[in-house]
């Protein structure tokens, strides 16, 4: 039974997110934080199309006359970095918002799964733990920030660089969706995060494929909106498979 549960598809986790994430007592954990981040990544859009052609031509009239050759270049590369940034930044203030939600939602999640008593919820025990929580989050953006800024860089290097920036972004976006989902148990069970990634490599290709499965619904319009709690969902889910009853996590 074990190496059945072992051997469940990406794609298997993801559903049983979405199943997960219509329970009435689990809700209240998923509208709160989609709420915010739809009125938060709306705002965030409007602000960006309506001021980048602003910004692109600023930096265009800055070059002298003899390159202005390379505006052609400079368009479509100020899009693409102004995109990225915008997600990156989106993403971090999106899954700062959500954290406290996410955590409470795993374990709720986790409960459910295992039928163990469903664990309190209160609003003095989230204040309680939102320093520990935000210290993970910071945890996860030391880990990540440096990698994005390469990847970044990459884009403006022609040729070479922006024909493997595209590649390596999306593994990095795979490899990072599955830290900051499987976090959130990992987390709640005050497990570092350094022997939670640890932990993670063991499988690593498997769980790459669930971060790529996560990494391309975020490109779909509307579905990037709800993919968070499902994610947190699926993610709980394979940590009550896979890693739950390893001994060196007791």
């Amino acid at each position: 039974m074990k190496q059945q549960q072992i051997n469940k598809s990406a794609i298997s986790y993801l559903l049983t997110g979405l199943q997960l994430i219509r329970q009435p007592g689990l809700r209240l954990f998923v509208i709160l934080p989609l709420l915010t981040n739809f009125l938060l990544f709306s705002g965030g859009l409007f602000w960006l199309f309506s001021s980048l052609d602003a910004m692109t031509q600023g930096i265009i009239n800055q070059l002298p006359e003899w390159l202005s050759w390379l505006s052609y270049l400079i368009w479509p590369l100020a899009i693409i970095s102004a995109m990225l940034i915008f997600f990156f930044l989106f993403s971090m203030i999106a899954n700062l918002i959500a954290a406290p939600f996410n955590g409470l939602l795993a374990e709720q999640v986790e409960a459910r799964l295992t039928g163990q008593p469903l664990p309190d919820s209160s609003l003095a025990s989230l204040l309680k733990d939102l320093p520990r929580i935000f210290s993970r989050e910071w945890q996860k953006l030391k880990y990540y920030l440096p990698k994005a800024i390469i990847c970044l860089l990459l884009f403006w290097i022609p040729l070479v660089g922006q024909t493997i920036a595209p590649l390596l972004w999306f593994a990095l976006s795979a490899w990072m969706a599955v830290i900051q989902y499987c976090d959130y148990p990992f987390d709640n069970h005050k497990i570092p995060f350094a022997q939670m990634k640890s932990t993670l490599g063991q499988h690593k290709w498997d769980n790459v494929g669930f971060g790529a499965l996560i990494t391309c619904c975020t490109m779909i319009p509307v579905v990037n909106f709800f993919i968070m709690p499902v994610a947190v969902c699926g993610a709980t889910a394979l940590w009550v498979d896979r890693y739950r009853s390893l001994p060196e996590l007791r």
